[in-house]
């Protein structure tokens, strides 16, 4: 059967989105509803594809394209390029997703230099018509062609300049045929060639430069940004021209059914009188508000609120319209379900309900997670300070604070009350203090999986990260010539990544609020309320936190937790408490290591009665430790240069020499693939039964206290289930031993993270001993790839991304295809040995919107992430759980 390449508008439909684009199939479905739409035809995603893939268009592109265009002339009575009376089109590209990349518009095609006296005549407008060739030369140039648009900026600027204005509408039919003929001089003079003089050329040209524009870098640049696959392609849309230049009863706007900013309902928009569509968008004249055309023409303006309120109830939502108005008659040129801010959606959905339009299902499909997170993030006010640098948009937020350059100044001075940013260089976990204790991070190296972009959206906090014309040094920073020293106070906005010097005003969220327990009657508040609310009753997936401190436990709690998934008791092993970890490392006999070990148990103790008191009722699942223990201790090279000093001065400190032979000793290539997680706590006795004795000792504390303690043990790093039978072996006596002591039995599972490919694979096994699974999915996608998360983003990860390998990071969004199947096979086999084997997330990836959807169709029981996110994943898994997957299907 042969392909049909070509539709005309009446032969369409808004659901033909993937074949027709999102614009034609819009007018097609305007067409549908009886609007005035001039009469057209689309040419399909398909023929682009095709087009693409074989670096020609169909053999029977060029035919159909001359059947419908056959038809057009006979409905509009004209012919293209007649010497008379010509038929003039406009050539629009319009993918299925709305694209700013894509191939500008072109008008007026058909126009030629025979053509143009014909148009003059029979329209009696002669300026009218040198303005719309000169239009078509400038468009055609510049979008199809690749002519530089200063040249003819700089053309018409000189016009203006020798007429004595500002306004092109000033130029006189003289000006606008000699500025048709510099155009046309212009076009030669780049392009080699006199510009198209057959209409039919002028068309086909056109059209497969929009074929073109697909792969365009900024369209590239913007499927990648906005996740829309590669392989669409876009349909190309040949409609009859209207003029909106043909005097002061004319013009052209844009419409909004609501306030795409506020979500306030009314007439929204701008129009600009004697004027073709693009002179709106790019401002060539000022705009007047649409309101004003109620003045203007009130028939056009009568008629266009009626129009708006047709589409907006057949599309059940704000739409987006653009229109031109010819000599009082209004025709509809595209409307489009309209983008709108997050503020927007929200406020708009719930409004949608209370009118009846759509139902609190519906509502919940028209928001989003990702929006709901750049609502709760605080913003910079408007201002007209010019940013110092920019850097890498890691973590949204706008934060204020006095410049710091080491962990230690930043927690001393927030604890005397200073709002500090911490610059470093690059952070580690030792920096992790005074990430806490700071407003934000500025760091000149990393990307958005970097170690400082990981920790600080993990903890809400802003960050830009890669801000790489910054020289850090000691105690400042220096941007082309500008220094800023410790204590001066910047401004980092993790939203656009720009930094500046000097304080410039934040807003607070409302959103984030109203979680903390402030409640609101503001418009936005109660719409995220209402929705939120609506995902919870939804939702089959349970949500819990990842919470190392009573603090964060009892935030995450305000916040809506259900648990925590994940607490990382290597955070319990900073600050003051290393002392205690070098001890450990350094004990030469049992005793000593004894005695290391229970200098750590009351102050683990201490940490997991916080927390489990922050969580009465609810699980919390607690990590053994995970890294290798040589994480804790100072870096090889810097301690080896210390004692070279040391005893090259004949001071040498037995201490730091017998630090130096530990960090040796334990010194590893690649520490991530080495002694770590459950390795570690078999080689080094003791240490799992001490932090296993903590949490049972914690647990029996809280309940005396009249708590309701949960506590779950994971196991990090399994790959066998010989160690989780020995570590279980262990934990189970210790749990007996204390219940015995304190005369209080907590049920306590014992579970394993899920991080190593070969646990994933063998799950079914693992399962015997394993009475929960968490997907530690940071590890399993960087074990799962060969992918070092520390180095990889820096050294090729953007290279990945050019070239498509990557349509997003795998670190920000699970890799389904890979990564994805690892996780169901250990879904499908654990609970095949298990039935009842309770199954969650613990990864950055448990509070990726997209991310989430997935556990939610795997199966899993929860998704576990920061507390900040705990309310996107909330929203999230609500959305995941209706019956289309949460898709919006507008």
């Amino acid at each position: 059967m042969t392909t049909k390449y070509v539709y005309d508008f009446a032969e369409g439909n808004r659901d033909l989105k993937d074949l027709l684009g999102g614009k034609g199939a819009n007018l097609a479905e305007m067409t549908r509803l009886g609007l005035p739409v001039p009469p057209g035809f689309t040419i399909t995603t398909e023929a682009c594809r095709a087009y693409l893939a074989d670096k020609r268009q169909p053999a029977e592109l060029a035919q159909e394209i001359d059947t419908h265009l056959r038809q057009l002339e006979a409905t509009m009575g004209k012919t293209l390029g007649d010497a008379d009376d010509p038929l003039l089109v406009s050539v629009r590209s319009g993918a299925k997703f709305s694209m700013p990349g894509m191939m500008e518009t072109v008008l007026n095609v058909g126009l030629t230099d025979v053509s143009v006296h014909g148009l003059a005549k029979r329209s009696g407008n002669e300026r009218f018509v040198w303005d719309s060739y000169r239009r078509l030369i400038q468009m055609f140039g510049k979008t199809v062609c690749g002519v530089p648009g200063e040249s003819f900026e700089h053309a018409i600027d000189s016009a203006k300049l020798h007429r004595g204005t500002t306004d092109d509408l000033d130029l006189d039919v003289d000006d606008l045929r000699e500025l048709v003929s510099a155009y046309k001089r212009i076009f030669k003079d780049h392009t080699g060639r006199d510009f198209p003089q057959e209409p039919r050329d002028q068309l086909e040209l056109a059209i497969l430069a929009v074929f073109d524009s697909w792969n365009a870098d900024r369209a590239v640049l913007y499927r990648r940004q906005e996740r829309i696959p590669a392989d669409l392609g876009t349909a190309v849309n040949v409609v009859a021209m209207v003029f909106g230049n043909t005097g002061s009863d004319s013009g052209t706007g844009v419409a909004f059914t609501r306030d795409p900013a506020t979500g306030a309902r009314g007439v929204y928009g701008d129009y600009l009188a004697n004027a073709q569509g693009e002179d709106v968008v790019a401002g060539i004249r000022n705009t007047v508000a649409l309101a004003d055309l109620e003045q203007l023409d009130p028939a056009s303006f009568a008629e266009l609120v009626r129009i708006m309120n047709v589409l907006e109830q057949h599309y059940r939502d704000l739409c987006d319209i653009e229109f031109t108005i010819e000599r009082g008659k209004l025709w509809m040129l595209q409307t489009r379900v309209g983008k709108r801010t997050a503020a927007a959606a929200f406020i708009i959905a719930t409004q949608l309900v209370d009118e009846g339009v759509i139902d609190l299902d519906e509502a919940l499909r028209r928001v989003t997670g990702g929006q709901l997170a750049h609502l709760m993030f605080p913003a910079f006010a408007a201002t007209q300070i010019r940013p110092l640098t920019r850097g890498i948009a890691a973590s949204p937020g706008a934060a204020v604070g006095r410049a710091v350059f080491d962990s230690a100044r930043a927690v001393q001075w927030a604890a005397e009350g200073e709002k500090v940013i911490l610059v470093r260089r690059e952070t580690n976990p030792d920096d992790l203090p005074g990430m806490i204790a700071a407003q934000g991070i500025l760091t000149n190296r990393g990307g958005k999986t970097s170690h400082a972009a990981v920790v600080a959206r993990g903890m809400g906090k802003t960050c830009v990260c890669g801000a790489d014309d910054i020289v850090v040094s000691k105690g400042q920073f220096t941007v082309d010539g500008t220094t800023v020293v410790e204590g001066d106070v910047i401004s980092i906005d993790g939203t656009t990544g720009r930094v500046y010097v000097g304080e410039v005003p934040v807003q607070a969220s409302p959103v984030v609020e109203y979680f903390e327990g402030h409640r609101s009657g503001e418009p936005l508040v109660l719409a995220v309320d209402r929705l939120l609310t609506h995902a919870d009753a939804q939702r089959r997936l349970a949500v819990r936190a990842n919470a190392d401190t009573g603090d964060d436990a009892a935030r995450a709690r305000r916040f809506g937790a259900q648990g925590i998934g994940l607490c990382r008791t290597e955070h319990m092993f900073l600050g003051d408490r290393r002392g205690l970890v070098e001890s450990l490392i350094l004990a030469s006999t049992a005793p000593e290591r004894e005695a290391a070990l229970a200098a750590l148990l009351p102050l683990q103790r201490a940490d997991f009665v916080t927390i489990l008191r922050a969580m009465s009722g609810l699980p919390v699942t607690i990590r053994l430790i995970d890294p290798p223990l040589h994480e804790f201790l100072p870096p090889l090279e810097e301690l080896a240069v210390q004692v070279a000093v040391a005893e090259a001065t004949g001071t040498p400190h037995p201490h730091d020499v017998a630090m130096l032979a530990a960090v040796k000793r334990m010194h590893e290539q690649n520490p991530m693939l080495g002694l770590r997680g459950v390795r570690l706590g078999l080689v080094i006795p003791g240490l799992f039964a001490m932090q296993v004795r903590a949490i049972a000792e914690a647990a029996a504390a809280v309940a005396r206290e009249g708590g309701d303690p949960h506590p779950e043990i994971m196991v990090p790093l399994v790959g066998a289930v010989q160690e989780l039978e020995a570590v279980r072996h262990e934990a189970l006596q210790v749990l007996r031993d204390v219940a015995a002591e304190t005369g209080v039995d907590v049920p306590t599972l014992i579970g394993t993270m899920i991080e190593v490919p070969r646990a994933a694979l063998t799950a079914g096994q693992i399962a015997e001993s394993a009475q929960f699974f968490s997907f530690g999915t940071n590890d399993l996608t960087q074990m799962g790839w060969g992918f070092s998360r520390d180095d990889v983003e820096g050294a090729f990860f953007t290279r990945y991304l050019e070239l498509g390998i990557f349509g997003v990071s795998p670190f920000e969004s699970l890799d389904r295809d890979g990564i994805g199947r690892l996780v169901r096979i250990a879904v499908d086999e654990g609970r095949a040995t298990r039935p009842d084997l309770k199954i969650g997330v613990c990864g950055e990836h448990g509070g990726d919107p997209d991310s989430v959807h997935f556990f939610h169709e795997a199966g899993l029981d929860y998704v576990s992430c920061s507390p900040f996110r705990v309310p996107v994943a909330r929203l999230e898994a609500g959305r995941a759980a209706l019956p289309d997957g949460g898709s919006d299907t507008r």
